[in-house]
C-alpha cells in the first residue's frame, strides 16, 4: 500500500537518519525534519487528487453519453473489440506492479534498484501505447474509424482520452526518473508515491473501460 513506505520512511525521519542511499551527507534535506515532510506530502498528494477527481469526472461524463447514445440511437451498430487490448490490459496491470515495488525500493535500498524497476513500469506504460495503436490499426484494417458509426466513434475517443493521460504518465514516470539522481531524497520519494497513485488510477480506469466497451456493445 502507498501509505506503508511513507510509514517506514517518516520512521527513518524520526530516528535521525535517511533513506539508505542517502546517509552520510547524501540526502541534506531529509534534516528539516518529519513535520515538513508531512506538510510538502500532503501539499503535493492534494494537487494529484484534485487532478484525478477531474479526471474522473470527464470520463464519467464520456461513459455517460456512451450509454445514452447506445441507449437511444438507432444507428448504433456494436463492433468486434480487437483481441490485442486484452494483452494490452496485461501489460499495464502488470506496470501497476513494477511501478509500486520501484516505490518501496526508493524507500528501502535507495536509488539503484528504484531506477531499474522505474525503468521497467516506463517501458510497459510505453508497449501498452503501442499496442494501442495495433488495435486501432486492427480496426481501421477493418474500415471502422472515427466517423463510421457511433460505437467505433465512443471506442476511439474513450481509448484515445485514456492513450492521452497515460502519456502524461509516462513524462511524469521520466521526469521522476531524472529527480531520482539528484540528493534529494524527501522530494523524489513524495514525487515517486504521487505519480504511483496516478498511474494506479489510469490502471484502474482502463478497466473499467475496457470492461464498459465490452458489456456495452
Amino acid at each position: 500500500m502507498p501509505g506503508a513506505a511513507v510509514t517506514d520512511e517518516l520512521e527513518l525521519l524520526n530516528a535521525g537518519g535517511g533513506p539508505p542511499a542517502d546517509r552520510g551527507g547524501a540526502g541534506g534535506d531529509w534534516r528539516e525534519g518529519p513535520g515538513a515532510f508531512g506538510r510538502e506530502r500532503r501539499m503535493y498528494l492534494t494537487g494529484v487528487s484534485v487532478a484525478l477527481a477531474a479526471i474522473l469526472m470527464f470520463f464519467m461524463a464520456l461513459a455517460s453519453s456512451y450509454i445514452v447514445r447506445k441507449g437511444t440511437g438507432t444507428d448504433w451498430q456494436p463492433i468486434e473489440m480487437p483481441r490485442i487490448l486484452w494483452l494490452n490490459t496485461a501489460v499495464l496491470l502488470a506496470s501497476s506492479i513494477t511501478v509500486e515495488v520501484a516505490r518501496r525500493k526508493l524507500a528501502q535500498v535507495g536509488v539503484g534498484e528504484f531506477r531499474n524497476w522505474w525503468a521497467i513500469t516506463t517501458a510497459l506504460g510505453t508497449l501498452f501505447l503501442g499496442g494501442q495503436f495495433v488495435a486501432w490499426r486492427v480496426l481501421a484494417d477493418q474500415g471502422l474509424f472515427l466517423a463510421t458509426n457511433p460505437s467505433s466513434s465512443f471506442f476511439y475517443v474513450l481509448t484515445a482520452s485514456h492513450g492521452a493521460h497515460l502519456l502524461i504518465g509516462l513524462f511524469a514516470l521520466l521526469y521522476v526518473a531524472i529527480r531520482a539522481g539528484r540528493p534529494v531524497w524527501r522530494r523524489r520519494a513524495i514525487a515517486a508515491e504521487g505519480v504511483a497513485i496516478y498511474w494506479h488510477f489510469l490502471d484502474g480506469l482502463w478497466v473499467f473501460l475496457l470492461l464498459l466497451l465490452n458489456i456495452g456493445r
